[in-house]
């Protein structure tokens, strides 16, 4: 098979893959990655004739998502590069519910509950109607052992209880993060951090900036509490912070990750034009 035709055949199960990758990973930018990188696989393949290409590469995304979702599973971050992202109100269960289905989130946040090999089974067979034996070969697992994982994310996606248990933790979390700021109380800041804590910020600039838990507690510390107003928001279905500044005016909006009822990863938006321009929830 010439080069022209593998491009035209791998563009004929290219939807499809980005699909199962979405699906798979909660992200479009890392499907996309993932999608090319399989891309790349079957342009250096020279191996026997590949009688089933949408198989084929079925089972080489798949394997790609489940070394992305392993390596993530420690710390899963809350990805707010991609786009714009959905900011609602978070007053409650009931509100968490409602604005998940809303922007078509429900499945996706027990998705996020799920372990990879889990998460993966369910997708791949639920979702793709990728036969179990295939579904194992792709998540090194017996046929078995797939539709018993699959079995276990279906009776999670049905009862839908794990992730408002999580997204409880994580209000309580964020909540205590903002009281211990207001008050300057860094024994309780310290008790809601990771020590191994990232704080990325993104600016008007484009420039990234990355800092750690010892720079946020001076940051704090140097803070005035009394010039700004700050609250907790959702962030694409996740706890997050939303802040305005003096002149009421959002100034920073901030993706919190919490893992163990600690804020692990904090991602934020200092950009005031894309802020301007976002619909954020009122002050």
């Amino acid at each position: 098979m010439d080069r022209t035709t593998r491009t035209e055949q791998f563009e004929q199960h290219r939807s499809r893959l980005i699909a199962v990758a979405t699906r798979a990973l909660g992200s479009r930018a890392d499907a996309e990655d993932a999608v090319q990188e399989a891309w790349l696989r079957l342009d250096r393949y020279d191996g026997a004739p590949i009688e089933n290409l949408g198989g084929w590469l079925t089972r080489v995304v798949g394997r790609i998502c489940i070394d992305v979702l392993r390596s993530r599973a420690v710390h899963p971050v809350v990805d707010i590069d991609d786009a714009d992202p959905v900011v609602t109100d978070d007053d409650g269960p009931e509100d968490i519910a409602i604005a998940a289905d809303a922007v078509g989130l429900a499945l996706m946040m027990v998705l996020e509950s799920l372990g990879p090999e889990e998460r993966l089974a369910f997708v791949l067979h639920d979702l793709f109607a990728v036969p179990f034996a295939e579904v194992g070969a792709i998540v090194g697992r017996s046929s078995d052992a797939a539709k018993m994982a699959a079995s276990r994310a279906r009776r999670r996606v049905q009862a839908g209880g794990g992730p408002v248990a999580e997204r409880r933790e994580q209000r309580a979390v964020v909540d205590a993060f903002l009281a211990a700021a207001r008050e300057g109380d860094f024994e309780a800041l310290l008790a809601v951090l990771d020590p191994d804590l990232t704080w990325t910020r993104r600016t008007s600039r484009g420039e990234t900036v990355t800092i750690g838990a010892d720079a946020v507690l001076d940051a704090v510390r140097r803070g005035d509490p009394s010039r700004i107003e700050a609250r907790r928001v959702s962030v694409n279905g996740a706890a997050g912070i939303l802040v305005w500044g003096p002149t009421g005016r959002p100034v920073a909006l901030m993706a919190c990750t919490v893992v163990g009822a600690r804020i692990v990863d904090v991602v934020s938006i200092l950009d005031a034009a894309r802020l301007g321009r976002m619909d954020l929830p009122a002050r």
